[in-house]
């Protein structure tokens, strides 16, 4: 009875805007970040993790992150839970979840609405952390990686933080929409991914060779993200209402602002902007407004656009200096950008949007400092929650099944090494192929190869001789020079 159309319709957009992030505004936004020989396989990992959750969140992803739907009795809404961290067991499979059903989040649209506008927050939490191990996991890795996450670190997170029986919803702690849930746990368990995968091959601080292949994509990607965004916050009302609306507006102002103040910092410390860095700046504005568009007004907003982008920068820059490879910065963006936006949220909370919190900045100092406090518990938690659980999944996995791929693979390309598909012109990365098949033959295998012409390699008998090595070389050359040349681009 309490169902309504204008807040369905609203919430229905919303699912398509979140969905429409991840696939393709996501896969485009990394894909255009890495190497050419990894272009598919980038995307092909957002397109998987899509998927993937979706088939999850059917099984028990959605159960243990907010069942129960519906309190017993109103009396035992008002219960106290104590630290409790996953959901029950009432909507496995989505059990129990009919045409008429409401979730407690969501009283005025059906609960299978909000159930799927939650899928698409789940399925971009999981995309973000490739970011991290970009051009370096393993397919099979990736696919258990993310089972194996979406059970230790999101699902409790959320739980514990939007569920009315979570511990830190009960506590008080304030996310929106997911600086805690979304952006700090993805970019915490990027870093320790980062640091235990190790460095990509010949990675390191302005090597050329990992510049972005095609920052045109890139900037198409975070066109998509940033519309995208506008359901992301915006539908996190689970309402069309005020604060809907507010959180839409929110969003552009502090997403515009540290865009320009991460490319006013690039421009002071690099002498000169660039469209990769007003880009990542927007992101940046975007991740760090996320747990609090609906908590501030346009001051806070814009002071946290304002901070978000050097900050966010410093971020990024973090591994030069201390040695780690986070490929597409996930850690300098989405974990920096959550935990200050988190942080922020204790500041800038006003009672004209989210009666009655006044944070420190406009209420007493012991009434907002103790919000502020609520806030660093959440970061602590999300933190330590996700480093912990992401430590212990690459162990184990580590452990069952092979982490990482092959120096030989890595050097291929996972594009052709995973997938034998490419984005490049076919005839040259078959070349390219050819030849790097051959020479892995000789030097690991000492396999005889016998060249039947320039696109054919046969294996044939143990043992080379100097002339079929010196054969090999010059086929090898003539494909390098092939490649190179004008002709062929």
């Amino acid at each position: 009875d309490n169902l309504d159309s204008g807040d369905t319709a609203w919430m229905m957009t919303s699912t398509a805007f979140v969905l429409f992030m991840s696939i393709p505004g996501l896969a485009l936004y990394y894909g255009g970040m890495a190497r050419e020989k990894n272009v598919l396989s980038t995307v092909m990992q957002t397109f998987t993790i899509t998927c993937l959750i979706t088939i999850i969140w059917l099984c028990f992803g959605y159960s243990l992150s907010f069942a129960p739907a519906v309190p017993a009795t109103r009396s035992d809404y008002s219960l106290k839970h104590d630290f409790q961290v996953y959901g029950d067991a009432s909507r496995f499979w989505l059990r129990g979840m009919h045409l008429d059903s409401y979730h407690v989040n969501a009283p005025t649209i059906p609960e299978s609405v909000f159930c799927v506008f939650q899928l698409c927050f789940a399925i971009i939490s999981s995309g973000l952390i490739c970011g991290s191990f970009a051009e370096r996991l393993e397919y099979k890795a990736l696919m258990a990686f993310t089972i194996l996450w979406r059970i230790t670190v999101h699902c409790p997170l959320a739980h514990a933080t939007w569920h009315p029986y979570g511990f830190l919803f009960e506590a008080g702690a304030l996310d929106y929409a997911g600086g805690c849930v979304i952006h700090i746990a993805s970019g915490i368990s990027g870093l320790v991914c980062a640091v235990y995968l190790g460095k990509r091959d010949g990675w390191h601080p302005g090597n050329q060779e990992f510049e972005p292949h095609n920052i045109l994509l890139t900037l198409v990607g975070a066109s998509m993200l940033w519309l995208g965004w506008y359901g992301f916050n915006g539908g996190s009302a689970n309402a069309s209402n005020e604060r809907a609306g507010y959180a839409i507006l929110m969003t552009q102002i502090s997403t515009s602002t540290a865009a320009m103040t991460w490319m006013i910092s690039e421009w002071v410390v690099r002498k000169q902007p660039s469209v990769l860095g007003i880009v990542s700046g927007a992101i940046a504005g975007l991740v760090a407004i996320t747990p609090a568009s609906g908590f501030v007004d346009a001051t806070g907003a814009f002071i946290i656009g304002l901070l978000a982008g050097p900050a966010c920068y410093g971020g990024a820059q973090l591994k030069h200096y201390m040695g780690y490879d986070d490929s597409l910065d996930a850690f300098g963006v989405h974990a920096v950008g959550g935990i200050l936006g988190s942080l922020l949220t204790g500041f800038f909370v006003t009672d004209q949007v989210a009666d009655p919190i006044n944070g420190v900045f406009y209420g007493s100092t012991k009434n907002g400092g103790m919000q502020f406090a609520l806030q660093l518990y959440a970061v602590v938690v999300s933190v330590v929650w996700s480093a912990v659980c992401t430590l212990i999944i690459l162990l184990l996995l580590d452990f069952t099944i092979s982490l990482r791929v092959s120096l030989e693979t890595e050097q291929m390309g996972l594009d052709m090494s995973h997938h034998r598909e490419s984005v490049g012109t076919s005839s040259v990365h078959s070349d390219r192929l050819q030849r790097t098949l051959a020479l892995q033959s000789i030097t690991a295998q000492n396999m005889k190869v016998v060249i039947v012409d320039d696109n054919q390699i046969d294996q044939e008998s143990p043992n080379l001789d100097g002339m079929e090595l010196t054969r090999v070389a010059e086929v090898a050359s003539d494909i390098d020079d092939k490649v190179d040349s004008p002709s062929s681009a």
